[in-house]
């Protein structure tokens, strides 16, 4: 199920069990495209990841508060690609102040997304998610509403974001008895210190409903890029005003715990020839189900080292999966 494209290396896979090829690595906007780069950067990344193969894009409408959409959108208009050649994703749920401007109802969904195609200057995005799941909802009306924004053509596929397993597992009930069309993925956090969802409790949803997964976080902020040593330099995210909780998160006790961890695999990581950034990329990408892990990068530069990553998969044998299990010690254990 797996291909590779012709001479960029980069790998594809299905999104869960649609026809959808995407790209096993794909860019993420989340911090970065509208606040913590440049637009000049911004554009500079997407286009080394387009030229080496990444064809899957993910914004929502809460990023920068739009501006993350507006972003990309005035990149992809100035460089003229073809609409066909790449994958757009957008999440709905936080769309603005007003009651009616949030959440899950079928209004916002449609006006949610309108307005996310507008500041991208596109007619359809490919993947229209559910941010996160909405209480106040009924699930039918959800169902229906992602079901009317693909009939009419505003998406072609949809999913969802942070949902548990038995609230897809509802939307896909949902979808079979009234005839409307289930979700095609979840994306959720995935990393090394973050692992039940995505290893025990997805795989089963995949099998079973052709339920696929795209992943964010692979590095949880840098912390697993080794440029933390228990300090927050003043360049990286943690120091920038309003993430303040990310520097708290970095410097708390799971924090360090999780930095210790970190240069566990060090020596590992030397041994394969690759960063612990690599390696950590390349491990998301080892588990069932997987369509793509998504890439929060602000340079060129840092892109390229990430997508080495593709490199190390192939050399991730059972035996050093063990061995970094053993390290970590949290794989997490089925219940059964």
């Amino acid at each position: 199920r797996e291909s590779t494209g012709r001479g960029t290396g980069m790998k594809y896979r299905n999104l869960g069990k649609s026809g959808l090829r995407v790209s096993c690595l794909g860019l993420g906007t989340w911090l970065t495209f509208g606040s913590q780069i440049s637009d000049e950067t911004a554009e500079d990344v997407l286009t080394v990841a387009y030229e080496h193969g990444v064809n899957l894009f993910d914004t929502a409408e809460v990023y920068a508060a739009g501006k993350a959409e507006r972003t990309l959108g005035n990149i992809l208009k100035s460089k003229g690609w073809r609409r066909s050649s790449y994958v757009i994703t957008t999440k709905i749920f936080w769309g603005g102040q007003a009651e009616t401007e949030r959440g899950l109802s079928r209004k916002h969904i449609i006006e949610g997304l309108r307005g996310s195609l507008e500041r991208l200057q596109l007619g359809y995005v490919d993947i229209v998610f559910a941010n996160r799941s909405d209480p106040n909802c009924p699930m039918e009306e959800i169902v229906r509403a992602m079901t009317y924004v693909i009939n009419q053509g505003l998406a072609l596929y949809w999913g969802t974001s942070r949902w548990g397993a038995a609230e897809i597992m509802e939307a896909y009930s949902m979808a079979r008895q009234f005839n409307l069309i289930p979700p095609v993925c979840e994306q959720a956090e995935h990393h090394l210190f973050q692992r039940e969802k995505v290893e025990m409790q997805l795989p089963e949803l995949y099998h079973k409903i052709g339920v696929g997964s795209v992943t964010w976080y692979p590095l949880p902020c840098g912390l697993i890029t080794s440029k933390y040593d228990g300090r927050v330099p003043d360049t990286c995210r943690a120091s920038i005003k309003g993430y303040q909780w990310l520097k708290d998160k970095v410097q708390s006790e799971d924090g360090k715990k999780q930095q210790a961890k970190v240069m566990d695999l060090l020596p590992v990581a030397h041994q394969l020839g690759c960063t612990v950034a690599q390696l950590a990329i390349a491990w998301c990408l080892r588990s069932e189900g997987v369509s793509s892990v998504l890439l929060g990068v602000s340079s060129a530069e840092q892109l390229m080292e990430h997508l080495g990553a593709l490199q190390v998969l192939s050399q991730l044998t059972p035996q050093t999966v063990m061995e970094i299990d053993g390290l970590l010690g949290n794989k997490p254990h089925s219940k059964k």
